[in-house]
């Protein structure tokens, strides 16, 4: 029976991230990025309170109802997270465009409406000012690293298959702790790029926690991308965010 009972206290701590969570409300909303307005998708906890706040980087493929699901999970577990479209409107439905929407998306440009992202959550009532991090897929998570190198007041940053810069000059730049996710099988990401990053962020004393999931490919932890899911990744890498968030973050 003891040996059942600590059984099931493990089956549960390994649940909690997703066991908590809570009531929430989502919006779609627009605000100004220099001269332009651009819209994003917002998804917060219902309950009056200042919680900390995520800026989400969707992957290639635009603003899907996948990165908007991630939105609102990620709001269950206690944050203001706010999707923003960089692709103004546009999302692929073949590698293709996807790849052509990436590269056609000004890097300043991108910045820029990231930035205008966190002037957005950092006026809300709801957000903790001092508690304020960001989290992309693919080139989200190329995108959130930038974040975090040009913005010295992120508080965590996950980069899920994101190419990662090895300049120092740029490393230097990371306040943030990072947690890196890789795929074992990217074609872009070699194991020598991931080597190259993490020996950067350790000789320049930066927090770096990096996990690579091998037999996995670039877009493991979306479902909709049938060929590369791979479900126990995705569901490891799921936890593995949810505790280095709330570990920074709270």
């Amino acid at each position: 029976m003891r040996h059942m009972a600590i059984l099931a206290a493990g089956m549960l701590l390994a649940i909690a991230p997703t066991a908590f969570a809570v009531s929430i409300k989502t919006q779609e909303v627009t605000f100004a990025s220099g001269a332009e307005t651009i819209s994003a998708y917002l998804s917060a906890p219902e309950s009056p309170g200042r919680y900390p706040a995520l800026v989400v980087i969707h992957e290639d493929w635009g603003l899907t109802g996948w990165v908007k699901e991630q939105t609102r999970k990620l709001a269950e577990q206690g944050y203001v997270a706010l999707a923003v479209d960089l692709y103004r409107g546009q999302v692929a439905h073949d590698p293709a465009f996807a790849y052509e929407l990436t590269v056609a998306t000004p890097t300043d440009r991108v910045l820029r409406d990231l930035e205008a992202a966190i002037h957005f959550l950092y006026v809300r009532p709801d957000v903790n000012k001092e508690k304020m991090g960001t989290i992309g897929w693919s080139a989200g998570g190329k995108w959130a690293l930038l974040l975090a190198v040009h913005d010295p007041f992120m508080a965590a940053c996950v980069s899920n298959y994101g190419s990662a810069p090895t300049d120092p000059a740029e490393i230097e730049k990371i306040h943030a702790p990072v947690l890196a996710i890789f795929a074992g099988d990217d074609r872009y990401i070699t194991a020598n790029d991931v080597h190259d990053f993490e020996t950067a962020m350790n000789s320049a004393h930066k927090s770096i926690d990096i996990k690579v999931y091998p037999n996995a490919g670039p877009g493991f932890e979306n479902p909709n991308n049938t060929l590369a899911y791979r479900e126990g990744a995705a569901i490891d890498a799921w936890q593995r965010t949810v505790t280095f968030l709330d570990e920074h973050l709270k």
